[in-house]
């Protein structure tokens, strides 16, 4: 048995990268893990494989920005299971032509709707079963764009993450009192398919030295595993070799 047994866990973005990885570090401490995401044939596989590991999974599909449909699931768990004892809302996106030069009005509010809006329709809809029981941890995926602005992240990621940034702590501020804490996730660049979508996708060599998709996961269940009096209010983490300290060659020859 782990320290999660018993409780259970709801990731959103959970069909690869980051979200995977979470997920089957939360089943892997005992947890009952909910997947949920906009490919249901990958929530299915990262289930599959959490439930082969000897863990507990299901998959719902879900486009964050549906604020009905966020809540639909969090009602439908609760009938069935009585709690989410931890949420984390991984969900996010970014957009190819991200420059301030480049990107479009309506890739700007996509970005932000997915990467803050989505984020905050999840915490809404658990947090008053959260409150009900005094006690409830939230991680809400930012990224190291959201304390360190990056040409090479354009301004509607960066922007977005800085915003669950402040909306973590602002969360801690209002709810702590009722033994809920939050944490804001900042990783620094994680090798996950995500890369791809970069006008100039790191090299294998580059993705090697990343962080790798366990690493968070193996961060997501020390936060999930602290006891209930600690609040990780922040966690700031990157490759030893950064490339945000050494520069990317990203157009021309340009170092951003």
């Amino acid at each position: 048995m782990g320290t999660l047994t018993g409780k259970t866990a709801w990731v959103t973005g959970a069909g690869g990268g980051i979200g995977e990885a979470a997920a089957r570090a939360l089943a892997a401490s005992g947890a009952h893990v909910v997947l949920s995401g906009r490919r249901q044939a990958e929530l299915d596989r990262v289930a599959a494989a959490i439930t082969q590991a000897g863990g507990a999974a299901e998959a719902q599909s879900l486009d964050v920005v549906d604020a009905d449909a966020t809540q639909k699931i969090c009602d439908d768990v609760m009938a069935r299971r009585g709690r989410i004892d931890i949420f984390m809302a991984n969900a996010g996106i970014n957009v190819p032509n991200r420059a301030v030069n480049a990107i479009t009005a309506a890739d700007f509010a996509r970005v932000v709707d997915i990467n803050l809006n989505g984020v905050m329709n999840g915490v809404l809809a658990v947090l008053p079963q959260m409150r009900a029981r005094g006690a409830g941890t939230l991680i809400l995926t930012s990224s190291w764009a959201g304390r360190h602005p990056s040409r090479l992240t354009g301004p509607a990621y960066t922007a977005s993450k800085h915003a669950v940034v402040a909306l973590s702590h602002s969360i801690n501020q209002d709810e702590g009192v009722n033994g809920i804490r939050c944490t804001a996730l900042m990783p620094g660049e994680v090798a996950t398919p995500i890369m791809q979508q970069r006008p100039k996708p790191p090299s294998e060599e580059d993705m090697a030295r990343m962080l790798q998709a366990g690493d968070i996961g193996a961060m997501v269940r020390y936060i999930a595993e602290a006891p209930p009096h600690v609040c990780i209010n922040e966690v700031l983490i990157s490759p030893t070799w950064n490339r945000s300290f050494t520069g990317v060659a990203e157009m021309g020859g340009m170092k951003l």
